[in-house]
């Protein structure tokens, strides 16, 4: 069954993800812009570091070709937030990516872009799964449609790394001494960060940039398990800072000088305080409702509106496109940034994270001490459990409808379900109980101000979800 989720399709290649089901989305996909009012009948398709990734990217090219569109094939994997910034700046009806973004190595995946340059939101996704199977597939050959100007190969936007420089202070970055770890986890991120960097004091050493569809025998997502080779690349270089991308570079995530991971909330955290504080920026902060309090606690010091929306990009994303938003953020290590696309972007929010580290004049471990000195010291994780959709469902409905006055021994203050159940206690800590509605895992995520209170709360919310 092909389903569109949070952000495009997604499925095993070679069981669901076939050629045959990528033309039957990509004509549903062609359905649809025929229904629309174009003004514009030109598509970005981009593609990451996947197994069989171009492949799939050039037959999508030559089908909307066949179907009269005029296509920009780029000719190597490139970013995600590259084709979106594309589709913008170019005014294209659409874009579209090949990747599985973070997903393990045995997934590809098929994300459209809409004319806004980002995700098309669900109203529209919705729209091309009702036209799947509706018409039949027409195609035509690469040379053909090459010859007839269809379709034009492009290489990666030199346009995308001009707007970046706008959006940060590179000139400040490379000026320094100071040598960073760039991973792009053996994604479409490259040598971006490096490249972005060139002509300067600063040193820059990537590390599996190399293409390898197994991605390194991990899921290409920049969570601490699978970024040890960072953590020991910065201890090797006595670096400042280590940065890595995901699959397709729209995520990012970073570890202090010491080797030890930088969480997505306390990189969000950083970001916000550079962006308030050093530049004197001001927009609303927009927040999934699994992130921290300390992102909470930083924007209220300095006046900033907090929106606060169930987990999902896409719903930060709808956001930026109606609010004056400084900066978006989720627990998942997608960061949308006021000035740049409604988009995530890995290698815009690795650039940011280093100017806001060398700007700080202290390193990472120590700026995130001085930060929770004044606003709260908080730590995070995340258990995910496998179980039955419906009986994750009814554990967390009960727990909604039949509120605890306390939980491992902590004292609620408030209970909010905004998406999910979560528990608020007295010092500003936190649980939030949520099931996935499209697989089988509950979701524990929770924020404590001690490691031994994280521990004893997630014990317990993990022995009462099984039990049940």
């Amino acid at each position: 069954m092909i389903k569109f989720g949070t952000d495009g399709w997604r499925a095993v290649i070679a069981k669901e993800f076939t050629f045959e089901n990528v033309a039957i989305v990509t004509q549903a996909l062609i359905d649809y812009l025929n229904s629309q009012n174009l003004k514009n009948r030109t598509l970005a398709v981009g593609y990451d570091c996947r197994f069989l990734s171009e492949r799939f990217a050039k037959e999508v090219a030559i089908q909307l070709a066949a179907n009269n569109f005029q296509v920009s094939l780029f000719d190597d994997a490139v970013p995600t937030p590259m084709v979106s910034f594309e589709v913008r700046a170019q005014e294209m009806a659409a874009g579209v990516v090949i990747t599985a973004s973070h997903n393990p190595p045995e997934f590809n995946g098929f994300k459209v872009k809409a004319p806004f340059g980002g995700s098309a939101p669900p109203e529209i996704t919705k729209q091309i799964e009702i036209l799947l199977n509706k018409s039949t597939v027409i195609t035509t050959s690469f040379d053909e449609a090459v010859k007839v100007g269809k379709i034009k190969a492009i290489q990666p936007s030199i346009n995308y790394g001009r707007h970046l420089a706008k959006l940060v202070d590179l000139e400040r970055i490379k000026a320094s001494s100071s040598h960073l770890v760039v991973d792009p986890m053996h994604g479409s991120g490259a040598r971006w960060v490096e490249h972005l960097l060139n002509g300067g004091k600063c040193r820059v050493t990537t590390i599996r940039a190399n293409r390898d569809p197994y991605f390194g025998g991990v899921s290409p997502e920049p969570i601490a398990n699978n970024l040890l080779p960072l953590f020991e690349a910065v201890r090797k270089h006595s670096a400042l800072l280590g940065l890595a991308t995901d699959g397709d570079a729209d995520r990012v995530g970073a570890c202090d000088e010491l080797g030890n991971f930088i969480s997505s909330h306390q990189i969000v955290a950083i970001l916000l305080l550079h962006l308030a504080k050093e530049r004197s920026l001001r927009g609303a902060v927009a927040i999934t409702f699994s992130q921290s309090t300390l992102v909470k606690r930083i924007a209220k010091h300095y006046g900033l509106t907090i929106y606060e929306t169930p987990i999902g990009f896409k719903y930060l994303a709808e956001l930026m496109l109606s609010q004056d938003i400084l900066i978006s953020g989720e627990e998942s290590g997608g960061i949308g940034i006021k000035g740049h696309i409604p988009e995530r972007d890995g290698i815009l929010n690795s650039l940011l994270l280093a100017e806001a580290i060398i700007t700080s004049q202290k390193t990472p471990s120590k700026l995130l001490e001085t930060i929770w000195q004044e606003f709260g010291r908080f730590y995070y994780d995340r258990l995910d459990l496998h179980i039955d959709i419906e009986k994750g469902k009814a554990f967390v409905e009960n727990i909604k409808s039949f509120p605890p006055s306390s939980f491992a021994g902590e004292e609620i203050e408030s209970i909010e379900t905004l998406d999910g159940t979560k528990l608020i206690f007295t010092d500003g800590s936190w649980l939030l109980f949520r099931q996935s509605g499209t697989e089988p895992v509950l979701r524990l995520y929770c924020e404590a101000t001690s490691q031994k209170k994280l521990e004893k709360i997630l014990t317990k919310a993990k022995e009462l979800a099984i039990s049940n």
